[in-house]
C-alpha cells in the first residue's frame, strides 16, 4: 500500500483528495496537515472532510509527518508547493502537484529536484481535461491557420490565478498544434478600439463567478462554421480521483517528473 499524506487536508480540494485516497484500494491516507494556526489542526481528517473518522489527526505541518508518507498531494498554493517540494526532496517523498500559478522558473526548480524524488506535476488531474488536452492539439493541427482559436475559462470567486492553469495548458496545446510560442502570440485582454484580429493570436478570456467548478471552452472560428470543445466539472472529485491515480502510479517511480500523460498511458498518442 502506497501511504500518503494531503497538503491542505481542510481545504475544498484537500477534503476531496482525502475522501478519494480513503476510497482507493492502492492507497493508504497516513496524515494531512494544515498551517499551524488553522482551526482544523488536531481534528480528525475524515470528519474534517466529511466522510467518516479515519483515526489521521490533521498535523500543523509537512515537516512533523513528512516520514509517515510515500507520496504527497498538494493542490494548495505555488509559494507554500515549492518549500513542501523541498522537503520532500530533502526526505526522497514522491509528489503529486495539481497547483496552479506555478512560473516558469517554478517549473524548472521542480524538474531539478526530480532527480531526487518522483514527481507527477499538471495542471488539471481530470482524466476528461488531460483527453481534452490531447485532443485540441490534434484538431489545431488538422484545421491549421485558416481557423482563429479562442479559449473562454470560468471558476469560482475565490479562485486565485487567472487565467487557469487549465486555459494556459490549453493555450500551450494550441499553439503547438500550428507551430506558434503561446508566450508571442497569447491575448489576455481586449478592451477599446483593439483593431482587427491578427491571424496569429490566440486569445484567452476569464470568468469569475460564483461557486463554478471549472469550464473551459474552445473556440475554433473559421469561414462558415465553428468548432466548440468543452469540458465543465460538475464537482472536485474528478481533479482529486485523479490525482489519487497519481499517487497510486508513483509507487514505484524512484525519481523523475512526470504529468498525467504519463500516468493515463497518453504520452505517445
Amino acid at each position: 500500500m502506497t501511504k500518503v499524506i494531503v497538503a491542505g487536508a481542510a481545504g475544498r480540494m484537500g477534503q476531496r483528495i482525502g475522501a478519494m485516497v480513503s476510497r482507493h484500494a492502492g492507497l493508504e491516507l497516513v496524515g494531512g496537515f494544515e498551517q499551524p494556526d488553522s482551526p482544523a489542526v488536531g481534528r480528525d481528517m475524515g470528519e474534517v472532510g466529511g466522510y467518516g473518522s479515519i483515526g489521521v489527526a490533521i498535523a500543523p505541518s509537512l515537516e512533523s509527518i513528512i516520514d509517515q508518507a510515500d507520496v504527497v498531494i498538494d493542490f494548495t498554493f505555488h509559494a507554500a508547493t515549492m518549500a513542501f517540494a523541498k522537503i520532500c526532496a530533502a526526505h526522497k517523498k514522491a509528489m503529486v502537484i495539481g497547483t496552479t500559478g506555478l512560473s516558469q522558473e517554478n517549473l524548472d526548480e521542480l524538474r531539478g529536484l526530480s532527480s531526487e524524488m518522483a514527481i507527477v506535476q499538471s495542471a488539471n488531474m481530470a482524466v476528461g481535461v488531460n483527453v481534452m488536452f490531447k485532443m485540441a492539439k490534434k484538431i489545431a493541427a488538422i484545421l491549421g491557420n485558416d481557423y482563429d482559436m479562442e479559449i473562454v475559462e470560468a471558476h469560482h470567486n475565490m479562485k486565485k490565478d487567472a487565467p487557469s492553469g487549465t486555459a494556459l495548458r490549453l493555450g500551450e496545446m494550441l499553439a503547438e498544434g500550428v507551430g506558434r510560442n503561446l508566450a508571442e502570440v497569447g491575448v489576455y485582454e481586449r478592451n477599446g478600439i483593439i483593431g482587427e484580429r491578427s491571424k496569429s493570436e490566440i486569445g484567452i478570456q476569464t470568468v469569475r463567478g460564483g461557486d463554478i467548478v471549472g469550464e473551459h471552452t474552445i473556440y475554433y472560428c473559421g469561414p462558415g462554421e465553428r468548432i466548440e470543445l468543452t469540458h465543465r466539472a460538475h464537482n472536485r472529485d474528478n481533479f482529486a480521483r485523479g490525482a489519487a491515480a497519481a499517487a497510486a502510479w508513483l509507487a514505484d517511480k524512484k525519481s523523475g517528473m512526470y504529468t498525467m500523460f504519463d500516468v493515463l498511458g497518453l504520452a505517445d498518442l
